[in-house]
């Protein structure tokens, strides 16, 4: 599946944040234009304008969606799936889907990151499943268990089952999954998207050749984490 389906649509904005930025930009002007005129002096318009002004700036940071797509052969490549840095590489016993030892890679994007998540291989999803739970800080090892998280499963055209986790952290309280069942997949699209600081962990066959290091910086549909035996 070396060849990938070319999204012609360019996202600058992520449409999740879209409606957003919108809403709290038309109540900025609002409130703006409500100070501009109610004092005398403008140090309350000034004071106003640069504190929601920083804050909608960031909010436009966090909600950014480069257009980004593979360059190279995607046979057998594990590409990251998320912007951030890894915080795990490791082998662990996995006992809910594979109940055998497996390669977990784990990526934490803090909220100053790109918080769009490609999927990290070709393939077609298998299924995708939603968990509730705790609120523990990302990083944790306990959040990838304990954490709200959605469990998205891919068959590569290989054979080979490969996990991806996207993990609620401390402050993101929602996780949104585009994939889809039985759907075909490849590392160009956009998996989801998940909100403020979070993890995604990519879980793979014992073997796997890994390819980054830990507290590597990782870009998403960029960075490749490893090549399936």
């Amino acid at each position: 599946m070396g060849k990938r389906l070319k999204k012609l649509k360019k996202i600058r904005i992520h449409r999740e944040g879209t409606s957003e930025l919108a809403i709290s930009m038309i109540l900025i002007i609002v409130l703006a234009i409500g100070l501009w005129f109610a004092f005398d002096t403008k140090i309350p318009f000034w004071i106003s304008i640069l504190g929601l002004g920083t804050a909608w700036m960031l909010a436009l940071n966090f909600y950014r969606c480069p257009i980004r797509y593979f360059n190279g052969d995607t046979h057998k490549m594990v590409v990251a799936p998320a912007d951030g840095k890894i915080v795990v590489i490791e082998e662990v016993d996995e006992n809910v889907y594979f109940h055998d030892k497996r390669l977990l890679i784990s990526i934490f994007m803090s909220p100053l990151n790109v918080h769009a998540n490609w999927f990290p291989v070709d393939g077609k999803v298998k299924f995708v499943s939603h968990h509730n739970g705790n609120y523990h800080k990302a990083w944790l090892p306990k959040a990838s268990e304990e954490n709200e998280h959605a469990d998205i499963m891919i068959t590569t055209p290989e054979g080979e089952d490969v996990l991806v986790r996207q993990i609620a952290g401390a402050m993101a309280r929602r996780i949104v999954t585009y994939a889809k069942a039985e759907e075909e997949c490849n590392i160009d699209e956009h998996l989801g998207f998940i909100k403020l600081g979070s993890r995604v962990d990519v879980y793979l066959p014992i073997g796997t050749e890994v390819r980054v290091r830990m507290d590597q910086p990782t870009t998403g549909d960029q960075t490749v984490l490893a090549v399936l035996k």
